[in-house]
């Protein structure tokens, strides 16, 4: 099968991944990219994608997909990944209401329940209108940066 997006890359981008891949430079997924796009390179290795995939234990999917990122959106986006558009949520939880629920869970559970379940304790935070909406999960990260 003819492939849509073809891999060329220069001398300077070739050193540029074989540094990566040697001094294993970067994160883990920085360095798997570089190594597929080696292989892909037509004036390199020149693999299929399928031997690719096989070799680097990934799907022939991801393959394309780095060749189609390389073709659109240049060398750099591609090895280093795209820049997050927005930065990671904020903490949904103030000192001031952290504070109030670790107590509420070191107290006695509602009557009926042995023991506080996150998601039990997550709607009795709600409930006290300590904030308006909360998960479970929210409420196991608060607890366990506490300790």
């Amino acid at each position: 099968m003819q492939k849509k997006y073809i891999v060329r890359l220069s001398e300077d981008e070739r050193c540029e991944l074989c540094e990566v891949i040697e001094k294993l430079k970067g994160s883990s997924q920085k360095v798997r990219r570089a190594q597929i796009l080696l292989k892909a390179d037509v004036e390199g290795a020149n693999w299929t994608d399928e031997r690719i995939a096989e070799a680097f234990g990934c799907p022939t999917k991801t393959v394309e997909n780095i060749r189609q990122r390389l073709v659109e959106k240049g060398f750099e986006e591609t090895l280093n990944g795209a820049p997050r558009l927005r930065p990671p949520t904020e903490k949904l939880l103030d000192g001031e209401q952290e504070a109030r629920v670790i107590p509420l869970r070191l107290g006695p559970p509602p009557k009926g329940f042995a023991n506080w379940s996150l998601r039990l304790l997550s709607r009795k935070v709600v409930e006290l209108g300590i904030i308006d909406s909360i998960s479970h999960e929210t409420i196991r990260r608060t607890l366990k940066k506490m300790g």
